[in-house]
């Protein structure tokens, strides 16, 4: 195959506080778990029907960490768009391979953005330096909370 597209691009609510653990070499990461809902009227009864799927979330960029540990909490609605990973571990208690599937937030191609609070939420990407300065710069008279970016 000549060339391949892996991205994800999600809209969902935290369902829980974010889970910040730190890794064998002293980085700490940001675990998420993330819900997507869609809604349709039922063509037999008339009925609301509502479908959630959850999504785990992994940003291993420090910034980004340290944002998502400082300013996001269980209900916070975020845009995300990242990598699809699979990953394979070992149960420990049985001795069988499982499987766990995420959405990395990892690299240049990444991002985070937090929703919900104005139109001028900043948008965090993986090249936090430069972007978060330049929309500190830009918005931080438009913002009403103090969040320091």
């Amino acid at each position: 195959m000549a060339g391949s597209l892996n991205k994800v691009l999600l809209i969902g609510r935290l369902g829980a506080d974010p889970e910040i653990k730190e890794m064998v070499n002293g980085k700490s990461v940001a675990r998420l778990s993330l819900a997507t809902s869609q809604s349709w009227k039922d063509k037999n009864s008339g009925e609301k029907k509502e479908k959630t799927e959850w999504h785990r979330i992994v940003v291993f960029n420090e910034g980004l960490v340290n944002v998502v540990k400082q300013y996001l909490k269980k209900g916070a609605q975020i845009y995300v768009e990242g990598q699809i990973s699979t990953r394979k571990w070992k149960d420990e208690s049985t001795g069988q391979d499982k499987y766990s599937t995420e959405v990395v937030i990892q690299g240049y191609n990444s991002s985070l953005t937090m929703l919900g609070g104005g139109n001028n939420s900043p948008a965090l990407n993986q090249d936090s330096s430069k972007s978060l300065e330049n929309t500190s710069q830009a918005s931080q008279n438009d913002l009403d909370d103090e969040i320091p970016f």
